[in-house]
């Protein structure tokens, strides 16, 4: 993730001139006002990482630094942490900023394809990002190990790759290194959920903003970065060229050392005369053409390639059923929870202590409603599915309730989390293991109470919720009237999401 040795012939083109987007957010002043998304948890840590998590094997290292496995101590849940040495960095502000861009960025995001980010520590010698342990490996090994891949597997991967970048991209976030060495797998399988990871080297811009700074790698990089004066479309060529080493197992510009490579970008002429095309359809050389037009103007944004018809015939989703997507709108439709506090801790359960087996059933249900791919569910995309079940007139009535149930914070859709904290099986999601860790996770004092100073620790909004909204939100489920809440009052305060959902 970012301090991991570079491949051969894959230096970076950078300059230091980096500036971190400040996230605009106005006060909370009374309890109806408090909003809570999955990056509302991502937060700076106090402490040792060493006191909170068991430090495991080495998956990688850098010049600055190394990224481990690691076990938290209390929940049990395995993580990965990337560790920074800051003497490196604070000598060096190009990489200190983007050790708190990538902070930044991944506060922001919450899409089943970017890599989630739980929280950072800081201590005398280091910072430490700790995220999801995606285990299958890179992008780049499964390559090596297959050479190339058949088109629905490409197509597979690539659409995930293109949701995670509309996404990005729909929320002025340009990622400028996009290569198979920053794709995670969560398993070695061509059916296998892909994470982008390494943010950065990224950046939140006005979308009609022309960015100068030089960031990639050789055989990714866009022609127009090279010329300092390029957009978010620099990540479709980037994805471009991935696609053409899916498809044929060599890259598109190549050359004897970095000069070489970066010479023939510039020039972005490249050929698919080798005889491993005669073997690719039309319609896949047609899609890479679109995403490797050398002009950035004329170039397919990543949402017109999620609609492109070899991506739609190839990456239909076929890993759910009609029970199972069914299921996932039923639960939608049912979910109740009418106390924030109560959102709150399911968002945080839904975000941190799902099963991986789980989690991949509901990708997939979350996959096959997001029908223009962009990462979150419209009302128009919800309204699509449930008029299947029970008209029009009836479905836009269910999904105005779903969206004033569900859309916590008010985003206008139902995010990533959003749609797993509604659709979770609730005997599941709300178990005791769950309920356990989660209460752990609160009580940072191990006092066995959750005091209101401890729910602004973990849930941030220092200097922008008010200290009164705090106590109110405490106030939910403090029974005893003690100013705080105990293992009791919460679990009686979560248990009664199974009434409210009885309808």
């Amino acid at each position: 993730m970012g301090c991991f040795a570079s491949h051969p012939q894959e230096k970076q083109v950078k300059n230091t001139n980096i500036k971190i987007a400040p996230q605009r957010e106005r006060s909370v002043s009374n309890i109806e006002d408090f909003k809570v998304e999955a990056g509302s948890f991502v937060g700076k840590r106090e402490g040792r990482i060493r006191h909170f998590y068991s430090l495991g094997k080495s998956l990688g290292s850098g010049a600055f630094g190394c990224v481990r496995v690691a076990t938290h101590k209390v929940t049990k849940q395995v993580r990965a942490i990337k560790t920074i040495q800051k003497s490196s960095i604070t000598k060096d502000m190009t990489e200190r900023a983007k050790f708190f861009s990538e902070v930044d960025i991944l506060k922001r995001t919450d899409h089943p394809n970017i890599v989630r980010l739980y929280e950072f520590y800081e201590d005398e010698k280091y910072f430490h990002l700790v995220t999801e342990h995606v285990e299958g490996g890179e992008l780049f090994d499964y390559l090596i190990k297959f050479k190339m891949l058949t088109e629905p597997i490409a197509a597979n991967f690539m659409r995930q790759v293109l949701s995670a970048v509309s996404y990005c991209h729909s929320n002025n976030i340009v990622h400028r290194d996009l290569k198979p060495e920053n794709l995670l797998l969560d398993k070695e399988a061509p059916d296998a959920t892909v994470k982008i990871i390494d943010f950065g080297t990224s950046t939140i811009t006005d979308s009609k903003m022309q960015l100068t700074q030089k960031y990639g790698t050789a055989y990714y990089i866009a022609p127009e970065v090279l010329k300092k004066d390029y957009n978010q479309k620099c990540d479709i060529w980037s994805c471009g060229v991935i696609l053409f080493i899916l498809l044929s197992g060599s890259p598109p510009f190549y050359g004897r050392n970095e000069n070489e490579i970066l010479s023939r970008v510039q020039k972005g002429e490249f050929s698919m005369k080798d005889p491993v095309w005669n073997k690719i359809s039309t319609s896949a050389k047609r899609l890479l053409k679109r995403m490797l037009d050398y002009n950035p103007k004329t170039r397919i944004s990543a949402s017109e390639a999620l609609q492109d018809d070899w991506i739609v015939k190839h990456a239909s989703n076929s890993g759910i059923t009609s029970s199972e997507s069914l299921t996932s709108l039923q639960n939608l439709q049912s979910f109740r929870a009418e106390q924030k506090l109560q959102h709150a801790f399911m968002t945080f359960i839904a975000a941190n202590f799902v099963s991986k087996e789980e989690t991949q059933r509901l990708n997939n249900a979350f996959r096959n409603l997001d029908t223009n791919g962009d990462g979150k569910l419209s009302r128009e995309e919800l309204i699509q599915a449930y008029t299947k079940e029970m008209g029009e007139v009836a479905a836009i009535d269910e999904v105005n309730n779903i969206m004033r149930q569900v859309d916590v914070n008010n985003s206008g859709y139902i995010d990533y989390t959003e749609f797993v904290m509604a659709t979770h099986e609730k005997e599941s999601l709300l178990n005791q293991q769950n309920l356990d860790s989660a209460f752990k996770a609160f009580d940072t004092d191990q006092s066995g109470k959750i005091s209101a100073d401890e729910l602004k620790n973990i849930l941030g909004g220092e200097g922008i919720v008010k200290e009164s909204v705090w106590q109110e939100l405490i106030n939910e489920a403090d029974q005893d009237g003690d100013g705080e809440i105990d293992m009791e009052e919460f679990k009686a305060m979560m248990l009664q999401v199974f009434n409210n959902n009885i309808v």
